[in-house]
Formats: C-alpha cells, sequence, structure tokens
C-alpha cells in the first residue's frame, strides 16, 4: 500500500515538472529612456519544426499575407516601375518605419491580412501630412465626408484625419465594413478607393451580363484598376527584397512611439522643448494639429518617440514656465481685423497670420479666433470653445470712387480706373459721382468728346487660377498615383 501511494506522488511531481517546461518569452511591458536590452533568442519546438523568434518587424508583416496574389502583367509592371525607381522607395520604407509597427498590431488585433497595413504606401507615399487636389487628407487618404462618417473631427484647430491613432483605426474599421460588405479583400480595397456604391454597380453590370465579378474582371477607372496591383507590388518587394533587388532597413519588432495624455493647454514649442525632439520629430508623428497650441479639450494625446515621453514627464514636473502662451476667443460682434485687435490690445496681423484671414475680410459675430494669451486669459479654453470652434468671414465693404458711363439715357456706375470702360462702337457722355475727383472727370469728358469714341484699351493678360487646396501635390504623392478619381464619401456614392 505504502509503495502504490510513493508511486502516485512520483508520478504527479514528474507531471508537474513536465507541464512547468513551456517555453515563456520575454515581451517588453513598460517603455523607458534607457538603451533597449536585446532580448536573447529563445527557441520553440512546434512537431519538431525549429521556429525562431525574430525581432524584424518585416518576417512579422511576412507571415501574416493573406490577400491573393495571381501572377498577373499588370502586377509585374508594377513592380518594374518601383526596381526602376529605387531611390523612391527606399525613402518610403524609411518614413513607414515609424508608423508600421502601431498599425501591424491594429491589423492583428482584428485578424485582417497584413498586407492592409502596406497601404499607406499607395495611399499617401506614408506621408501623414498629405493632401490631394480634391482634398482626401492624411496618411489614409479621407475624403472630408467619409471622415466625418468615422468620427474623425475636423475644424479649424485641427484634423483628426492626419492623426496617427484614429485615422488608423477609422481605415481599418472602414475596410472590414466594406470586407462584410463583398467578402473579398481585393474588392473592398477597390471600394476603398472607388467608393462601395461604385463597386456594387460594376458588380451588377457583370452580373447581369453573365461575366465574373471578381476584381479583375470588373470595369473600373484607371486609378482603381491599377490600386490592388500597387498594394501587391509593394508586397512582393517585401515578401521577397532580395529577388528585386531591395534592402529593406531594420525595423525592430517594438513600439516606435508612445501617447501622452494632454491635461492642460499646451504650446506645441513647449511639447518639443520638454520632449527634447525637433519639430520635424513632432510633426510626424502628431500632423493633425494644425495651430500652435494644443487644447486640453481636444481629447486627444500627443505621440512621443519611444523614449521620450519619460524624458517629457521628467521635464514638465520641472518646469516653471507657463504651458500655453495662446488661447481662444469669440467675437462679440462683426468687425474688421484692426478693430477685434484693437478691443483685445494686440496686433491685427498676429490675427491675421495665426488665424489665416486674408486682408480684407472682417471677421463675423460668433467666431473663434486664436490669439496670444495674456494675464485676463490664464485657464484653459473652454470645451465649447475648443471643440466647437467658427471662423466666419465677409469683405470689407471699402467705398470705391465711381464714374457714371451714359449712353443716351442708360448709366451705368464703374469704377474710376476702368474710364474707357463701355459698349464698343457708340458715343459715351462721361457724368461724375461725388466720389471722383471733378477734374479727373472733366478732363475724362473732353477728352472722349473730342476724339468722338470710345478709347482702346489695353488687353490684360490673363491671369493664373491657383490651385484649389492652394497646394502643390508632392513629387511623391503624384508619382506614386492619380488623384483625379480618389474615393468618395460611402454616403454620396451610394
Amino acid at each position: 500500500m505504502n509503495r502504490f501511494f510513493y508511486l502516485l506522488i512520483s508520478m504527479a511531481i514528474l507531471l508537474s515538472g513536465c507541464a512547468s517546461n513551456n517555453v515563456k518569452i520575454d515581451t517588453l511591458e513598460t517603455w523607458t529612456n534607457e538603451p533597449i536590452q536585446k532580448v536573447p533568442e529563445k527557441k520553440i519546438v512546434i512537431n519538431k519544426e525549429v521556429t525562431k523568434i525574430n525581432d524584424d518587424l518585416w518576417e512579422r508583416i511576412r507571415q501574416g499575407f493573406d490577400v491573393p496574389d495571381p501572377d498577373r502583367e499588370i502586377i509585374n509592371r508594377h513592380v518594374r516601375q518601383l526596381q526602376s525607381n529605387p531611390a523612391y522607395v527606399d525613402r518610403l520604407l524609411q518614413r513607414s518605419a515609424s508608423y508600421l509597427f502601431y498599425i501591424i498590431e491594429e491589423v492583428e488585433a482584428r485578424d485582417m491580412p497584413s498586407e492592409l497595413a502596406l497601404l499607406p504606401f499607395v495611399e499617401s507615399a506614408f506621408n501623414p501630412k498629405a493632401v490631394s487636389p480634391v482634398k482626401a487628407a492624411g496618411m489614409w487618404q479621407f475624403m472630408p465626408a467619409t471622415g466625418k462618417q468615422f468620427n474623425l473631427n475636423q475644424t479649424v484647430f485641427h484634423d483628426e484625419r492626419g492623426d496617427i491613432v484614429k485615422s488608423t483605426r477609422a481605415a481599418l474599421d472602414y475596410l472590414q465594413r466594406l470586407y462584410d460588405m463583398f467578402g473579398d479583400w481585393q474588392l473592398a480595397l477597390a471600394a476603398y478607393n472607388w467608393g462601395e456604391g461604385s463597386v456594387g454597380r460594376a458588380i451588377a453590370k457583370n452580373q447581369a451580363s453573365k461575366l465574373n465579378t471578381d476584381y479583375f474582371s470588373l470595369t473600373m477607372p484607371n486609378e482603381t484598376k491599377n490600386y490592388v496591383p500597387k498594394l501587391l507590388a509593394y508586397k512582393r518587394i517585401i515578401d521577397q527584397p532580395e529577388k528585386y533587388g531591395f534592402k529593406l532597413p531594420k525595423v525592430d519588432n517594438h513600439p516606435y512611439f508612445v501617447s501622452i495624455p494632454v491635461n492642460q493647454d499646451i504650446d506645441v514649442a513647449k511639447v518639443i522643448e520638454l520632449s527634447e525632439i525637433t519639430q520635424e520629430q513632432f510633426l510626424a508623428l502628431n500632423p493633425s494639429y494644425n495651430k500652435p497650441v494644443i487644447l486640453k479639450e481636444f481629447n486627444q494625446d500627443i505621440l512621443l518617440p519611444f523614449g521620450k515621453a519619460e524624458l517629457f514627464q521628467k521635464n514638465l514636473n520641472q518646469n516653471k514656465s507657463p504651458l500655453a502662451s495662446w488661447t481662444v476667443v469669440k467675437v462679440s460682434k462683426t468687425d474688421t481685423v484692426e478693430k477685434v485687435a484693437a478691443d483685445l490690445d494686440i496686433e491685427a496681423d498676429q490675427i491675421r497670420d495665426i488665424n489665416k484671414i486674408p486682408k480684407g475680410m472682417k471677421i463675423r459675430s460668433g467666431s473663434t479666433i486664436l490669439i496670444p494669451k495674456k494675464t485676463i486669459h490664464n485657464d484653459n479654453v473652454s470645451t465649447e470653445l475648443a471643440l466647437n470652434p467658427v471662423l466666419s468671414l465677409e469683405r470689407e465693404f471699402v467705398p470705391v470712387p465711381v464714374v457714371m458711363k451714359c449712353h443716351g439715357k442708360k448709366c451705368v456706375a464703374v469704377p474710376s480706373n476702368l474710364a474707357n470702360y463701355g459698349p464698343k462702337g457708340t458715343n459715351i457722355n462721361t457724368k461724375t459721382s461725388p466720389l471722383l475727383d471733378k477734374t479727373t472727370a472733366k478732363n475724362n469728358h473732353s477728352s472722349n468728346a473730342t476724339k468722338g469714341k470710345e478709347p482702346t484699351t489695353a488687353t490684360k493678360a490673363p491671369t493664373k487660377t491657383p490651385n484649389a487646396n492652394n497646394k502643390t501635390p508632392s513629387k511623391e504623392s503624384t508619382a506614386n498615383k492619380s488623384t483625379s478619381t480618389k474615393k468618395k464619401s460611402s454616403s454620396k456614392d451610394q
């Protein structure tokens, strides 16, 4: 009996020892500004095959590829185009290193194919500040209406289409919805570019003609037709860089940035100072802020490079100077910038520059404007002003000297600097307005009466119309794709 009892105890100890032999993988649970110690490589034995744990993010991305990649000439052509411009590709690969870890984390959490993490290569060349001629913005190139559908706020103070975290989550939400609608990732990607209504109609057209309804069988605009092939070209280069003559930059498999909550209004310049980073580094991670101050009521974190967050907090605790030098006020009545500035005891040019108000424009009542902070504005900006800013402008009325151009009993008032205005081939008599200098009017009248006809006016050279966005697309954006048929708002498309 005793032997049997000891035998049971021995077997229990043995089984307990076997159960505790599972391999434990070290994970980085906290960040620090100290140099990161490399985790020793370990091996896991699975089905007698040895798999090496890789700290390279590219390998992690490769393991999640799942979008069909057929051998088609249109894809091969895009691969060759990328091969012919290696400097451009290398620049994009380097730029993507700041964002890929976060994006692949979000993609994997939703069990989506990792090709989706590469979509910003096609959309924006991984430029979170990109704005297309049709006003699509951010790394994921959301149109204004589509951004609003996915709760990306767009105000005069900040545009969340440029927010790395919020826009990524919104883009993946949109892509998941499109996949649920079409049941195919290639068609979902086509709808992201072209609109779900357009793709739905293209599918219905093929169905009516008893044709295939896969991505490569649909009749689509040129941009959409090349959209998925471009993505798959980048996928092939990342999957087999040596085959296509590329060397991928090393991207560690850990976070590049850390989120820091904003607990009080703070200047962008102050964040840069306290975190000891460059302005370029800050804007690369926080492009949604388009004013020099970050307001607490934005309810939005700031992103800082890995290792700088702790330094920022340390310097913040030791800081004795004011954090914010700007505040927001509401204009009580419609008035000129000069009058508003005089009432606030600040320079008119400061109001114009920081709020982007053109000369010759008045600020309408109820508008919110950003102004330098004074002692009377020590508190944080209120929730109402921070979240619902409105800037409404109207043209100033400027009296213009005019002359009366008459033909018989019909007279027309025109600016005095257009003294030669009048119907062609007619005799014009000029009557002056009280605003016009009498001597000038008399001279004009006598000159016209002597000649008996309208003097010939010089032809004015036509002027070029400026770009609607007042922004020239970057070479990288235009090199990577056309924006003429940029994806539409889903509500409009349907």
